[in-house]
């Protein structure tokens, strides 16, 4: 502690001009880029905008008949319908419906956006040792760095509001889906891959017939981490302007309404557990119809 209470004045003052150095170079970037980079990603504003009034004005029997239905065709299990539709019937009796459906639609155009990255991202990394090594320690700091650490920077880009938390809700949710891609690819049988080779597949060939179909459900597995971590922070994502079941959840904390963000919780909890079921028995299916053993 002695070296620390005897550092020289002049070297603490060079620490601090430094990091004002780096706050003024990047808000000057912001500045001068901020405008370009919003408009940017203007398309997929416009794209959760649409999707978040489309299912708030949509009537609730269509909305709870869609999900139902995809929970279905995902799981195949009448207990699971049966428990989404009184789930969503629940959230809509205490007035939780608006909400709910802005959160279910930042959540789908997060998950769109991380396995259009994620996976091939993954591939690359199960193609490449050293690009492997490269993204590794890129993921760790996604997945162990404060959520309001690299709120920062966003803010300072685009400000508050959803295009931001979307941001901000995917540089968390992502590195799962990238993770198990990766994984799922290299754990494919080598004797398979082998004869997939002596049969004359290319690279391209064996990436798409034989790696991608045996490693299915390893990649749903990172897509159900994926939606769970995304749901994880939706309340955070709140903070910064996106509508949804954290916003109440925020100003219960806030006011200390515990029966507001008692509900609110719950209903979190109800959309991540219907979500994760219908992943993993989906996942457990094409496990079956592969005659995959894990």
């Amino acid at each position: 502690m002695e070296f620390f209470t005897k550092f020289p004045v002049m070297e603490r003052s060079a620490l601090a001009e430094f990091r004002k150095g780096i706050d003024f170079a990047f808000r000057d970037f912001s500045r001068a880029y901020g405008d370009g980079i919003e408009s940017f990603f203007d398309p997929l504003l416009y794209f959760l905008v649409w999707l978040e009034k489309l299912m708030m004005n949509s009537p609730w029997p269509i909305i709870i008949g869609i999900i139902c239905g995809l929970a279905w065709i995902a799981s195949k299990s009448w207990k699971l319908v049966l428990g989404a539709a009184i789930s969503f019937f629940l959230i809509g009796y205490f007035g939780m419906w608006k909400d709910c459906m802005a959160t279910v639609a930042i959540i789908t155009v997060c998950v769109i956006i991380c396995m259009t990255i994620g996976i091939p991202m993954g591939v690359i990394m199960a193609r490449s040792n050293r690009a492997e090594r490269t993204i590794l320690p890129v993921l760790d700091m996604m997945q162990t760095i404060p959520s309001f650490v690299y709120l920062i920077p966003i803010l300072m880009l685009l400000g508050i509001g959803k295009v931001p938390g979307l941001i901000a809700i995917c540089i968390y949710a992502v590195p799962p889906i990238i993770r198990l891609t990766n994984l799922g690819i290299r754990e494919v049988d080598k004797e398979t891959i082998e004869a997939s080779e002596a049969f004359g597949a290319t690279k391209l060939q064996k990436l798409r017939t034989v790696q991608i179909p045996l490693a299915l459900p390893t990649v749903f597995a990172g897509v159900n981490q994926t939606i769970m971590m995304a749901l994880a922070m939706v309340v955070i994502a709140s903070m910064i302007g996106v509508k949804g079941l954290g916003v109440p959840i925020l100003r219960a904390v806030l006011n200390q309404y515990l029966a507001l963000g008692l509900f609110n919780g719950l209903a979190i909890v109800a959309l991540a557990i219907i979500f994760d079921r219908a992943a993993q028995e989906y996942g457990r299916r094409i496990q079956k119809h592969r005659g995959i053993k894990r």
